[in-house]
């Protein structure tokens, strides 16, 4: 019988069952050992066999880390250094609530399609509320804890967050060479689809600024901005004087406020695409203007207590306005208009909305509303109202049933 080739390893008993060795390399470039056991011989064969076909693919980790720790290392080494604190904030969520109690303790490289499947599966139909204790956690219990659950499952869009996570952090580890595939890319967890946000007419969009104005609202002019340019609500909250040319009639967008950690921090827009030197229409001009002179009495009645951060919204003492505070006031107007509620994020699709009705080039509005690709421009456009949608379909009708 030929002896094996060098590095091939070899199966052999060891103590109550079978152990197996292969020589690797690991992904520091050193050769070494690695040995496998198991009960019986077939199972550590398995195994040999397995270890050797990932020692063809290239280097292998000789201890493989657990999922746990790996995510822990990746999100201190990997997200929090490039993605924006916010995004990282949610990507540390996701891993701690959804990701390490199912999957945690699980080895990298023992970590397979069928896990993550079930795992899958699992948030699609657990209780929440009982698996984080969060009626355990209220001061005075309400449903799971006294023993009647509330079978709060995971949303589509937070099973598929979390699927996110994951896949990203095994695309990591795959670039490390601690795994050689990864098991998360392989499983299917579809896309959930978007939930039509209500957007207001023209009408509507006028009553809401008409009130705010007729009301002497101190947001006004934030109010404006919103709908005229479609800026988010970081952008408009971080929208600084210095930025601002009230003669030319132009706004520079670069900047954001963020409550990140219990702080409000100014920081750069996630993108460069969100950057732009914007025009501003006369409605705009006026609203800016007449908020600089109450802005002006407000520093005077402040005194040594105005803050002074060069920021165009600000509170009475002059500080930063906390986007909380400004959603909370931003429901409370729309409901004294007598217009629906909708999130402030939803201007901006009432914003191209209105864009739409004014017939407005999609490369035109894309530029307004600063978007990265034309496709999402094109997804604005191509949900035009009901009435639109009718008027259209009619005219189709009386072309088509013209007599020839």
């Amino acid at each position: 019988m030929s002896r094996r080739p060098n590095g091939e390893g070899s199966i052999y008993p060891y103590r109550n069952g079978w152990a197996a060795h292969v020589w690797i390399t690991t992904p520091t470039g050193r050769r070494q050992r690695n040995s496998v056991y198991g009960k019986t011989r077939e199972e550590v064969h398995g195994k040999w066999l397995r270890l050797h076909q990932q020692a063809r693919r290239g280097p292998v980790a000789p201890v493989s880390p657990r999922l746990r720790d790996f995510l822990r290392r990746w999100l201190r080494e990997t997200v929090k250094p490039n993605l924006s604190p916010t995004t990282a904030k949610n990507y540390e969520m996701f891993a701690r609530l959804y990701i390490v109690p199912d999957l945690g303790n699980r080895p990298l490289d023992k970590l397979m399609v069928r896990d993550v499947q079930v795992w899958v599966n699992a948030l699609r139909t657990r209780c929440q509320c009982c698996a984080q204790g969060k009626d355990a956690a209220r001061a005075v219990s309400q449903c799971c804890a006294i023993g009647d659950c509330c079978h709060e499952v995971a949303s589509d869009w937070t099973i598929h967050q979390a699927w996110r996570v994951l896949r990203g952090a095994l695309t990591q580890a795959v670039r490390e060479e601690l795994v050689f595939r990864n098991v998360a890319a392989l499983v299917r967890v579809p896309m959930p689809r978007r939930k039509k946000q209500p957007v207001w007419t023209v009408e509507e969009a006028r009553r809401f600024l008409e009130s705010a104005r007729l009301d002497d609202d101190p947001l006004y002019a934030a109010y404006v901005l919103l709908l005229t340019l479609g800026l988010r609500r970081g952008e408009l909250l971080g929208l600084a004087w210095e930025d601002v040319d009230l003669e030319r009639g132009e706004a520079l967008i670069a900047w954001q406020v963020q409550r990140i950690d219990g702080q409000l921090v100014r920081r750069h827009t996630k993108t460069p695409s969100s950057d732009a030197q914007l025009p501003l229409p006369g409605l705009a001009v006026r609203a800016l203007e007449r908020h600089r002179v109450d802005e002006n009495r407000r520093r005077l009645a402040s005194g040594d207590l105005w803050g002074d951060c060069g920021l165009v919204l600000t509170t009475r003492h002059g500080d930063p306005v906390d986007p909380r505070n400004f959603h909370r006031d931003f429901k409370l107007r729309a409901q004294k208009a007598g217009v629906p509620v909708i999130p402030v994020h939803a201007t901006r699709r009432t914003c191209a909305s209105l864009l739409v009705a004014l017939e407005v080039h999609p490369r035109v509005a894309m530029a307004v509303l600063r978007h990265s690709r034309i496709a999402l421009t094109m997804e604005v456009y191509s949900q035009v109202s009901t009435r639109s949608a009718q008027e259209a379909l009619s005219r189709l009708g009386s072309e088509l049933g013209r007599p020839g």
